[in-house]
């Protein structure tokens, strides 16, 4: 059973899902979420530092989903990128998305309150996406570039989705991305010794 802190976490998770932010005091929000203000405070520090939390979480959830297609040795590079920019467009995420990119541009502001969600903002995903690369045999000093690179790409696609809802041109901009991809790491990667 979940330890109080990470039960609020996952309610202000799903209710920011489905409500999105919509400017919300820390009472409402705690109201929406049963319990007290005091008790956000207590765990997270102030409202800022829950919406950093949850946007950890959230970015936590999408990595982890990564991990688990790179346990697949059949899911090529390609077919990785299709299926991680399905999850990362779906619907469901753009509350999450919309505040990910709020509070990441107040945190390149400077503003203190969202300066943590900096920490790792990047790093985090190119370890996985290394590894992933590695795996398939890419050299180690692509796989990194590569992963910067793909951090990036869906990023930038996710903003140009959640700013103009061009959901097939954007589509079409990540199909044209993963076809890429997957052609480049076919040049990067050493011959398979079998064939």
């Amino acid at each position: 059973m979940p330890d109080p802190r990470q039960r609020l976490l996952d309610a202000a998770i799903d209710h920011l899902a489905a409500h999105g932010l919509s400017d919300l005091s820390l009472r409402q929000l705690a109201a929406a979420l049963g319990t007290s203000h005091r008790m956000l405070i207590y765990h997270f520090g102030s409202k800022e530092g829950l919406l950093v939390e949850v946007i950890r979480a959230v970015e936590r959830r999408q990595r982890e989903a990564f991990g688990d297609l790179g346990l697949d040795e059949a899911v090529t590079p390609g077919d990785a990128i299709r299926r991680m920019w399905r999850r990362f467009a779906d619907p469901a995420l753009a509350p999450h998305e919309r505040l990910f990119f709020e509070v990441y541009g107040q945190a390149l502001q400077g503003r203190t309150h969202a300066l943590p969600l900096l920490d790792g903002i990047v790093e985090s995903w190119l370890a996985p996406a290394v590894e992933f690369a590695r795996a398939r045999g890419v050299p180690e000093e692509v796989a990194r570039a590569d992963a910067r690179l793909g951090v990036a790409v869906m990023r930038g696609l996710l903003l140009d989705l959640l700013a103009t809802g061009d959901r097939a041109g954007v589509d079409a901009a990540a199909e044209r991305f993963a076809a890429a991809y997957e052609a480049l790491t076919a040049e990067t990667s050493p011959a398979d010794p079998a064939s």
